[in-house]
């Protein structure tokens, strides 16, 4: 079970590090700094490399929560 809970962490940050860097490349290629900030809002469009990214670093982060889960209810 610590392993896990090793697991969890190394995947939910590392997920946010690889969504930041997502949204930096953005931010870089088309300084859209106003798309990052009203982010609720679907304004940015990103390249096909910028979405594999992103959605990367989101589901590092999904499976890091459906780890948590796991080891609060079962574990």
């Amino acid at each position: 079970m610590i392993y896990l809970a090793m697991i969890e962490q190394v995947l939910f940050w590392g997920g946010l590090l690889v969504l930041l860097i997502s949204l930096a490349i953005y931010a870089g290629r088309t300084r859209d700094f106003k798309s990052l900030v009203l982010f609720w809002q679907p304004t940015i469009l990103f390249s096909k490399i910028e979405f594999i990214i992103n959605r990367t670093g989101l589901t590092m982060m999904l499976i890091a929560v459906a780890i948590r889960l796991y080891n609060y209810f079962l574990g």
